[in-house]
């Protein structure tokens, strides 16, 4: 049967029974699950595959739909390939983001994948992935931004055969416990991914002897060409031209020097090209985004989400990218080289989505947000068991708001640009760990001041219960760069930890590894606000007012940021039209303080330079000459800059330092 002649009205119905077989797999594998991370926080993922092993069926709603499964490229097809023939019953386990072209993108993400036969013909693929809580390597929970190489972050695992017709390899299924702190809990989520593909076999065996395996085929086709005919007719409403945008990672986790990503969105023709030349060169930490060179989900996601903003009825699946081509350097932060470590990998991909969101937003300005948080910190707790061994859980995936947009604040403590993990319920989490949680809620005042405000972050505060504990917070971030602000909107409050606040033993710290606390401690993570949008001197004062009520703003804030003064929970009218009228507005993109002091030294034309020709060096020589250059021109400056900035004279001087070294380093 012709994708060309296929009837609309049974492409629509053959379309939803494919979204529920996946749906229902996800259920499945959310009920049966072991882990907190799995059955309350829900970082899992389940999908479709045609037998090329592109996605052509994907959940809306269940698991971290949006972002993982939307692999535009033959992952899938790698790693059945390096596993030979395959037969009813067998099932391929792989973690290694190298082997696997692209599919996994850190360890502790086990995949798994099914093929679903028709006769002996296989007629689709199930797949499935699941965060398992520790993998080995060097720290618990297997994750650590300062890790090194991929080697220290745990047991890679190549496509293997985890099932043989229907049988579990006791090999495999040995190195897997005798690599983990958690071996009972990894098991307990490995057999509940074994049951969703078991669910997505019979699911689609049914729906086989509804229509033929024929219809089937011609269906998955039909499917991906009307999802990519949507997406182009989408750009074509995009303004045709070339936008770029840049923004920074805090730094590397192993010094104060911040990481840039950079991109330029070419659109034209119902096409979209992005070019992400002028990135920095993958680093020694474990911020790398293994994409394998491909148009990888972790590079467009920005980009689905404004085909399916712009045109809901556009599937989900696979489709959706075919309009869109993709340059990452080799090298680079966003196309690294074996063996670069990935751990953190989602720090730089919330990133990559920022200034894709930058950059379309030059296209569509009235359409586009300001920037989200830009952070998700999946909060582990690691606590000594009495029998030996530790105990590794995820506290909380703290994230923080989205940006505000033209006509529509940002949402406050909620952003799924990236993922839509759920959060755990307290309740329990103090009942499986050792930890007492003193506060989880919204962070006042942090949402960037608008016209439209941003969305406030996140504080989360516990009490350590039991000696001995490890607290690790992965992919923190924002906690120097703030969440920028659009068309004259202030950018969000930066994040912070701190240990035993306002006690005289209080810790202020930055990016964390391993925090080794001690019952008594009370650790607290406030998570970024969001960018404004507009003016914040046009919100309506009733607004400012209603967010005050809400706790969303304090009366100081309001004043400050809004020049709404309140007396008595009311609006004083006079007093704030004076502060009105004595206050000016921004326009365009605002970075906050921190980044206009770092642009002041380290202009946009001069980091695409310097990434240039850092990139044109051997891979083994970039870091420690990027490192040469950046402490050379920063010699003179303040220690804390960029937070504290240079003055003219020191800048200046910082300027021709910089000049130098790219002239010698080209």
């Amino acid at each position: 049967m012709s994708t060309d002649s296929f009837d609309p009205v049974l492409l629509e119905i053959l379309g939803n029974k494919f979204a529920s077989v996946t749906e229902e797999m996800c259920l499945t594998l959310q009920r049966t699950g072991r882990t907190l991370y799995v059955k309350e926080t829900a970082d899992f993922a389940c999908a479709l595959a045609g037998r090329d092993g592109r996605f052509f069926a994907y959940p809306r709603s269940i698991g971290v739909s949006g972002f993982v499964g939307l692999e535009c490229l033959p992952a899938i097809e790698a790693a059945v390939a390096a596993c030979g023939a395959l037969e009813p019953g067998d099932v391929i386990l792989t973690n290694d983001p190298y082997r696997s072209t692209g599919l996994a993108t850190h360890l502790p993400d086990l995949h798994m994948i099914e093929p679903y036969f028709d006769g002996g013909e296989i007629v689709a693929y199930g797949w499935c992935f699941v965060h398992c809580s520790d993998v080995g390597g060097r720290v618990a929970s297997s994750i650590s931004p300062v890790n090194t190489e991929i080697f220290q972050e745990g047991l890679r695992i190549p496509p293997v055969k985890l099932m043989r017709r229907g049988e579990m390899s006791p090999e495999v299924k040995l190195f897997l416990d005798a690599n983990s702190r958690t071996p009972e809990a990894n098991m307990g989520d490995i057999r509940a991914m074994l049951a969703s593909l078991a669910t997505g076999r019979r699911r689609v065996a049914q729906m086989l002897s509804q229509h033929g395996a024929a219809e089937l085929g011609a269906a998955q086709g039909a499917l991906m060409d009307y999802a990519a005919g949507k997406a182009e007719a989408v750009l074509r409403t995009v303004p045709e031209g070339s936008y770029r945008f840049a923004d920074y990672l805090d730094d590397d986790a192993a010094s104060r020097l911040p990481v840039r990503l950079a991109v330029t969105v070419t659109i034209g023709g119902g096409k979209v090209h992005l070019d992400f030349t002028g990135s920095d060169p993958q680093v020694a930490t474990a911020m790398n985004i293994p994409s394998c060179g491909r148009p990888h989900a972790w590079l467009t996601l920005r980009m689905l989400a404004l085909v399916q903003t712009l045109d809901r009825s556009a599937p989900l699946n696979a489709g959706l990218l075919r309009p869109l081509s993709i340059y990452t350097p080799p090298g680079s932060l966003v196309n690294p080289e074996e063996p670069a470590a990935t751990g953190v990998r989602h720090a730089a991909a919330i990133r990559v989505n920022d200034i894709l969101n930058g950059a379309f937003g030059l296209a569509l300005p009235s359409v586009l947000p300001a920037a989200a948080s830009g952070t998700v910190i999946p909060i582990v707790m690691s606590e000594p068991l009495a029998s030996g061994g530790r105990m590794v859980q995820v506290i909380e995936p703290l994230i923080g708001g989205t940006g505000a947009r033209q006509g529509h604040d940002g949402v406050d403590g909620r952003d799924s640009g990236i993922s839509n993990l759920a959060n755990n319920p307290v309740e329990t989490v103090e009942a499986e760990l050792g930890v007492e949680v003193l506060r989880y809620g919204l962070r006042p005042d942090s949402g960037g001041a608008g016209q439209w405000r941003g969305g406030c972050g996140m504080e989360l505060s516990f009490r350590i219960l039991s000696p001995g504990s490890h607290v690790l917070g992965r992919g923190m971030e924002r906690l120097l760069f703030r969440p920028w602000g659009q068309a004259g909107g202030q950018p969000g409050l930066p994040g912070s930890l701190v240990v035993n606040e306002g006690q005289p033993r209080e810790r202020r710290l930055g990016k964390i590894d391993v925090l080794e606390v001690e019952a008594g401690d009370i650790v607290t993570f406030r998570t970024p606000g969001a960018g404004g949008w507009g003016n914040p001197l046009d919100r309506e004062a009733e607004a400012v007012l209603v967010d005050v009520e809400a706790g969303f703003v304090t009366p100081d804030h309001a004043k400050a940021a809004y020049g709404v003064a309140l007396i008595d929970g009311r609006i004083d009218a006079e007093t704030t039209a004076r502060l009105r009228a004595a206050q000016t507005g921004s326009e365009g993109t605002v970075f906050g303080p921190e980044r206009d002091a770092w642009d002041s030294i380290f202009a946009p034309e001069a980091m695409d330079r310097l990434n240039a020709a850092l990139l044109a060096l051997p891979l083994s020589r970039r870091q420690a000459r990027r490192r040469e250059i950046f402490e050379t021109v920063l010699a003179d400056l303040p220690s804390a800059f960029p937070k504290s900035p240079a003055n003219a004279a020191q800048a200046e001087a910082a300027q021709r330092r910089l000049e130098t070294c790219l002239a010698e380093t080209s």
